[in-house]
């Protein structure tokens, strides 16, 4: 016969080592160490702190003193002179039990563990999220028995710098008391211990805040052009900055380290001289170098100077990169290449300044951008120029600014306030007002006020009247875009309007009927019932949604008005605008004027002869309008 019984599975026994009482100043080693003699983890094992005996000496160099036992009640009357004293020294020394941790331990999921930060002069309790304990009557001296244990884990000294461990104790105590059993959702940590943090010692160093870049990211597209020729600077900006020397403060950390300053590094001392146009600010800390004025910093004879003047032979990737020191920089910049067969600026260099003299050509795919700009060579097709005021010689590429003047315009195009072109052959002109001095053929010129044209000498020109130049185009826009929103608007609100006041029209002798049974009901003191109750307040309601239809519906009127206004102001002088050719008029030419209000374009083509010289947009009398010569 078989016989069965149980297969349970045995639990396997964890080797009990035999209790050991010892002294040491490393309980943290001889734990390690018995762990190894007797063959098990260091984490089975545990102790009991028997004696906590604290010695203190003070060395004076010349021979070892030894060192004396301070009663547990001195220790708090040492002071930071004394832990700040380089000669003193401290040490405790633990007297423990040690044993195999039992199985019933009642603090096995309360994770406590102590940390410190880099210097060890801060001591935090982290309580693990997940831990949980349950409240017993001995749990405050439990609590302090558990965190001393693991600060002699850790080698800090215990019972020195813990002047807020009581407080701490308190609150945990009673968080747990409360909650009887208390659960951590998250990592807590508290600060229990506090030494003399240090002052880490400076050395000197010597920034150089004008030659810092900005960061570029890894997605951003590096420009190789931008070299950082010049340094542009602006008033009171700091360029130069040297950090002195300083000696850091000595420190104490939680296991009784003296912790000495290092001695500072001085390797970058100002070895330059600055001019006039730089501050010096001396202070205990540092030395600020500080611009006097706008401009770019340079650096000549070992001096350091702001300059605002710049000669170079060509601005190219070659030899100096693109150049951007801003508009406001006050840095003018003088380019001599005047080689016809050369550019003066090259091919995709970018260059803004608040002046600049080109005496040469302009490459391609260049962009020039200043207050003030003059280009003695010509501007290649695919440039752009921008200056409020613009002088070129011969121009074929983009210009934009506000007073233009051009030599010669070789199917450029150009875009301003005020333009003057001496010879025009073929181009786009756009301007508040434009004078051409030889206007030959296929010249495009659009002005929102006036065309005058010294002498004409070919054909296929057109010479427009626009009041929606550049900036006023996309004005004009957005008000026609608000506009087609409000009628939109309006529109939706007279349907609403129209249903809610025949819904209050037909209601209102119901209303009137409910409203007097209310305030019967309300004299006689009879509750009210509550269907009139509802069908009053749905009345009132409608009443003030009607009210306040009526409201929105008069602001957006009034601001449809006042934005229709606004669209008339746009062609306000369009019948004082003239087209003015003083010379005869040869060739085929057409004559625009173009009206926002309404959206008319007329057109007239003075037959060649024709004597007339002056040319404005006319309002009919049966309607309409037309191109007619008027006095100038």
């Amino acid at each position: 016969m078989a016989l069965f019984g149980s297969n349970k599975e045995k639990t396997p026994t964890v080797k009990r080592i035999r209790p050991t009482v010892l002294r040491t100043d490393n309980v943290a080693k001889e734990l390690m160490r018995i762990a190894k003699s007797n063959d098990v983890q260091v984490g089975v094992l545990d102790f009991t702190l028997l004696e906590v005996q604290t010695l203190t000496r003070k060395n004076n160099g010349k021979s070892e003193t030894d060192f004396e036992e301070i009663a547990l009640e001195d220790l708090h009357d040492l002071d930071e002179n004394t832990f700040l004293d380089e000669k003193f020294e401290i040490k405790q020394v633990y007297e423990i039990e040690v044993f195999s941790k039992e199985d019933d331990d009642p603090y096995k999921n309360f994770h406590l563990a102590v940390g410190a930060n880099a210097t060890k002069c801060k001591i935090y309790l982290s309580i693990k999220a997940g831990s949980v304990v349950d409240y017993n009557p001995t749990f405050d001296k439990d609590l302090l028995k558990l965190i001393t244990k693991s600060k002699i884990r850790a080698g800090i000294l215990v019972y020195v710098f813990d002047e807020m461990m009581e407080s701490v104790l308190s609150k945990i105590s009673a968080h747990v008391r409360i909650e009887e059993h208390a659960e951590y959702s998250e990592n807590t940590t508290i600060l229990i211990a506090e030494g003399f943090e240090p002052t880490p010692t400076i050395d000197d160093n010597l920034i150089l805040h004008f030659e810092k870049k900005e960061e570029v990211s890894e997605t951003e597209k590096v420009d190789y052009a931008a070299r950082g020729f010049i340094h542009n600077v602006h008033k009171d900006e700091l360029l130069i900055e040297y950090v002195k020397p300083k000696k850091g403060k000595a420190g104490r950390d939680c296991r009784g380290k003296f912790l000495a300053p290092k001695e500072p590094v001085i390797s970058h001392e100002p070895q330059f001289g600055v001019d006039d146009s730089i501050n010096v600010v001396d202070t205990p800390e540092r030395i600020e170098y500080r611009a006097k004025e706008n401009g770019y910093i340079s650096f000549e004879d070992n001096k350091y100077i702001i300059k605002t003047d710049v000669d170079v032979g060509e601005i190219s990737f070659r030899t100096t990169g693109s150049i951007a020191s801003g508009l406001d920089s006050d840095v003018s910049i003088s380019v001599k290449e005047t080689d016809s067969f050369k550019d003066a600026i090259g091919t995709g260099m970018h260059v803004e300044v608040s002046e600049i003299n080109i005496e040469g050509n302009v490459g391609p795919n260049a962009v020039v951008s200043a207050k003030k700009a003059s280009i003695g060579g010509q501007t290649h097709k695919s440039s752009e120029v921008s200056a409020e005021e613009l002088n070129i010689n011969v121009h074929k590429g983009k210009a934009k600014g506000t007073n233009i003047k051009v030599t010669r315009l070789e199917h450029g195009i150009i875009n301003g306030e005020t333009v003057h072109v001496a010879q025009a052959i073929g181009g786009v002109i756009n301007a508040k007002e434009i004078t051409i001095g030889i206007c030959s053929s296929y010249v495009k010129a659009t002005a929102s006020r006036r065309i005058v044209i010294e002498k004409l000498q070919g054909s296929e020109n057109v010479f427009t009247i626009d009041p929606l130049l550049q900036d006023a185009a996309d004005e004009f826009h957005e008000n026609e875009e608000q506009v087609k929103v409000l009628k939109s608007h309006l529109k939706a609100i007279e349907k609403e309007l129209e249903q809610y006041t025949q819904l209050v029209h037909k209601n209102t002798n119901a209303f009137n009927d409910v409203k007097k049974r209310l305030m019967h009901y309300k004299k006689n003191g009879v509750k009210m019932p509550e269907s009139f109750v509802k069908q009053y307040r749905q009345f009132q309601k409608m009443s003030e949604h009607l009210t306040s239809l009526q409201a929105d519906y008069k602001a957006k009127k009034d601001q449809l008005t006042l934005l229709t206004t606004r669209t008339a102001s746009f062609q306000d002088n369009i019948f004082d605008a003239r087209i003015i050719n003083k010379d005869h008029w040869v060739g085929h030419n057409q004559l625009k004027v173009k009206l926002v209000d309404p959206p008319v374009e007329v057109s007239f083509n003075p037959p060649e002869g024709c004597p007339d010289r002056t040319f404005a947009l006319v309002e009919l009398e049966e309607g309409g309008y037309m191109i007619k010569a008027v006095k100038e």
